[in-house]
């Protein structure tokens, strides 16, 4: 597949973007991971270290209370969340993530630890230190100069 050489780097982030995942989650399914989705990855980011509310996941997501609730109720059967009393809210309760959670959180580090330890073989220690720093200084610039908090997936 070639693209027109003004806009090639966009498609090449969105194809890289899309073998990390494909990769990580047929590595994540051979330890026995086979039940999470790219989406919970996501939701993961926002839930550790210290958890959040059904509404605070819907927000860094960009979906439904509705929908969030639903993700929350499929972790939660599957071992990787638990609903705890907000102290700061009675009525309201925090998601956090179980020891399951957590083990697919350090599964997942170590696997992309090992990939860009991979790339820097392959490019080089100093290409992967610019190729980071440009990446990052790119994300700045298209968000008023800071690195967004929020890491939702693209629908």
């Amino acid at each position: 597949m070639e693209f027109a050489p003004n806009y090639e780097l966009t498609p090449l982030l969105m194809l890289g973007s899309r073998t990390v995942i494909d990769d990580l989650h047929k590595h994540m399914a051979a330890l026995g991971y086979d039940d999470v989705r790219p989406a919970h990855g996501f939701a993961f980011q926002r839930l550790a270290p210290y958890g959040a509310t059904g509404n605070e996941l819907a927000e860094f997501l960009d979906i439904t209370k509705q929908a969030a609730s639903e993700m929350i109720d499929y972790l939660e059967k599957h071992g990787y969340v638990t609903r705890q009393p907000n102290p700061a809210d009675k009525r309201g309760k925090i998601v956090t993530l179980t020891e399951r959670g957590w083990g697919c959180i350090r599964e997942t580090e170590a696997f992309l630890t090992r990939l860009e330890a991979q790339w820097a073989e392959i490019i080089g220690p100093r290409r992967m230190a610019e190729l980071r720093a440009d990446l990052r200084q790119l994300i700045m610039a298209a968000n008023g100069g800071i690195l967004p908090h929020k890491f939702r997936p693209v629908w």
